[in-house]
């Protein structure tokens, strides 16, 4: 990544912030995040489906959450401390599911604009088999007057 990733302390903070949401009920955890990208983890337990697979929609949400988390630091770098980044878009293609153990999501840029930025974001197991590819349009949004 070659902005700058953030540190173990505001990882603990942005961490923190997921109490009460989506984030805190589906288990995720940020680990490493800039707003080139970053790495999240989702345990497979709790987020499944009836078959006991992980549900794709929580795989999604996974997705979802780090690239918007990317691009909330996009935002903030452009445009000031309170800018925010909001997912616009999402498309996933699911190759195989999770069964158990945590699932990890990395993000990689694919475009950093002035008001959109992209990011392909890798869902794998624990063994590093590829479950998910995501891709992602976060939309920047400037504080308001």
């Amino acid at each position: 990544m070659t902005s700058t990733s953030l540190s173990p302390a505001e990882l603990d903070q942005l961490n923190d912030m997921l109490r009460g949401t989506l984030c805190e009920r589906l288990g995720m955890r940020l680990t490493e995040l800039s707003e080139d990208g970053g790495v999240m983890t989702m345990p497979v337990q709790g987020n499944t489906q009836p078959a006991g697979l992980l549900h794709g929609g929580a795989t999604i949400a996974l997705a979802e959450s780090l690239a918007s988390f990317a691009g909330i630091l996009r935002a903030r770098n452009l445009y000031g401390p309170t800018a925010q980044g909001v997912g616009t878009t999402a498309s996933a293609t699911h190759y195989r599911s999770g069964r158990s153990g945590l699932v990890t999501a990395t993000a990689t840029a694919r475009h950093l604009g002035r008001t959109v930025a992209s990011y392909m974001v890798d869902v794998r197991d624990q063994d590093e088999r590829l479950l998910s590819t995501v891709m992602m349009s976060v939309q920047m949004l400037p504080p308001r007057d």
